[in-house]
């Protein structure tokens, strides 16, 4: 962090809080519900995306580039939930509202890093369904295991980067005023405009990762399923379309479940209620890790062959 705190040579003292004091949930009347039903999320995550790991670690049919996105996926989902629930849970649950300034930033580098690699397994697996509908003969090619490793690879070092940058330019910050962050965790938007010193380079940062992570996915996802739309518009009949098109309902719907809620809290986040809005956003971080292993046990024909075998070696065993 010396990089972003040398001041140009300077002899600048930065003013650096003993503490954050996360405010988001105080005063909202029968929280306490909410807490048992984060906490009831959270296992199902826990389980779901550990059986949904499991499952493609011991299947070796599923050794496959698209599932190496999926185990990622499941992997970040278990990182993201398992970063943001039980602090959440000890904070607001347990009256731990004060959190150290260090503790605060490392807090805010691990949600906001698993939560921007979810968007970006999406994007991978779009490009996996792009790949798969739009040049069947040249998939086997084109998406190769090494080739999904380096693209996951790439995503997790830009994401790390990028939020070391955001997390290092708060480190030039001071705080000379309030320390309330008015948030269910250390969001970065939150913290910076806090600080009475300049906030430009915090605030272009902030305004430039929701168009990197967020924008730039969702179109290119939009876009991809554009070009399948055309490429099924020219096949013959209804029948091969719809069969083509069935093996992408399992990314639209996690598109869905991930996106949608965001965006419209994002879009609507200066017309709706302080509160509405943090409820809304801690949804949104918790969902899709829940959600993401039950749709793709449900709508995944491969995963269920896999717990079908599973099922019948126990039978073997009784």
């Amino acid at each position: 962090m010396e990089l972003f705190n040398s001041a140009s040579g300077k002899n600048i003292t930065f003013v650096r809080p003993a503490y954050f004091i996360i405010s988001g949930f105080i005063g909202i009347p029968n929280m306490k519900y909410y807490y048992v039903f984060l906490f009831f999320v959270y296992i199902v995550s826990v389980l779901g995306n550990t059986a949904v790991m499991a499952i493609i670690y011991l299947d070796h049919n599923l050794k496959t580039p698209k599932y190496i996105v999926v185990f990622n996926l499941a992997f970040a989902d278990l990182i993201s939930s398992s970063t943001l629930v039980p602090k959440v849970l000890d904070i607001f649950l347990f009256n731990h509202y004060f959190i150290p300034y260090d503790d605060c930033l490392t807090f805010l580098f691990f949600c906001y890093t698993c939560l921007s690699m979810q968007a970006l397994n999406l994007v991978a697996l779009a490009y996996d369904r792009l790949v798969a509908i739009t040049y069947p003969l040249h998939y086997q090619a084109k998406v190769t295991h090494k080739f999904m490793f380096s693209l996951i690879a790439s995503f997790w070092i830009f994401v790390i980067i990028a939020v070391l940058i955001a997390v290092g330019l708060i480190t030039r910050l001071s705080f000379c005023k309030s320390v309330v962050v008015n948030s269910y965790f250390c969001d970065h938007g939150q913290i910076y405009k806090l600080a009475c010193n300049d906030i430009t380079p915090n605030r272009v940062i902030g305004n430039l990762l929701p168009v990197l992570i967020l924008w730039c996915p969702i179109i290119f996802i939009l876009c991809s399923y554009l070009y399948i739309g055309h490429a099924l518009a020219k096949v013959a009949t209804v029948q091969e379309r719809v069969k083509a098109f069935r093996t992408c309902t399992t990314h639209l719907s996690l598109v869905a479940i991930y996106f949608i809620p965001i965006l419209i809290t994002f879009t609507m986040s200066a017309k709706i209620h302080p509160n509405a809005r943090i409820i809304n956003l801690s949804l949104s971080s918790v969902f899709p890790p829940m959600l993401n292993p039950i749709i793709y046990v449900l709508q995944t024909q491969e995963i269920k062959n896999s717990l079908a075998k599973v099922g019948v070696l126990r039978k073997l065993f009784r």
